[in-house]
């Protein structure tokens, strides 16, 4: 198993901590950023979108990173992962859904905007906006942590993946985000958890003020 993407990326990021969390032996081949390589002839016919992720198993090439996290689950989970209920499964593909159409956008606007931005081009107007709507997405997210202690239940999914590797850049890049108690704790739960603390919570400075992919 072979997964090709540059370590600061968020959506290799997702991968990586589950990865880490089914204890799959994999090679990591660093592509993208200032390791460039996404327009090689070979990358380009493993992912014609020339994007990181891209998972690779033995005959199998998986891109998109929400993809590449169903398959694994479905292809190496536990029970905790391999859900056959299609009605629990909604249960955390809906967060999955709404993390990268509403929340993920509304987060990357802001590390865009402001961490990827040298400070004189920095546009305030349209962080703050995006910034916004990532403390209504954290009121959102508040609702349902008063019921579940994680967001598709009792214990962690892909839900809590995708929605919680967001929460550490939005957090740590410098502006001034308030964490509702019920997410604070939830937080605090993946953070201590092996694969966070590996993949989720890495050095991410060499992005700092660099605007280009």
């Amino acid at each position: 198993m072979k997964l090709y993407g540059r370590t600061t990326s968020f959506n290799v990021q997702k991968v990586l901590w589950l990865l880490e969390e089914l204890q799959l032996s994999f090679e990591h081949i660093e592509v993208g950023g200032r390791h460039g390589g996404l327009n090689d002839k070979n990358f380009v016919q493993l992912n014609p979108m020339r994007k990181v992720p891209v998972l690779v198993d033995g005959d199998n090439v998986v891109w998109e990173s929400h993809t590449i996290l169903r398959y694994l689950a479905s292809e190496y989970g536990s029970a905790q992962w391999q859900i056959h209920d299609a009605y629990q499964r909604t249960l955390y593909e809906r967060w999955m859904d709404w993390s990268q159409v509403i929340f993920q956008p509304a987060f990357m606007t802001t590390f865009w905007g402001y961490y990827r931005q040298p400070p004189a081009q920095r546009d305030m107007e349209e962080v703050n906006r995006a910034l916004d709507i990532c403390h209504d997405c954290l009121e959102t997210l508040s609702e349902q942590l008063t019921k579940t202690p994680y967001l598709a239940g009792s214990q962690l999914s892909l839900a809590d993946i995708v929605v919680g590797a967001a929460l550490y850049r939005l957090t740590e890049q410098g502006l001034d985000v308030r964490l509702p108690e019920s997410v604070s704790v939830w937080y605090s739960h993946l953070r201590v958890r092996d694969g966070y603390q590996k993949w989720i919570m890495s050095d991410f400075t060499e992005l700092k003020g660099r605007t280009d992919y």
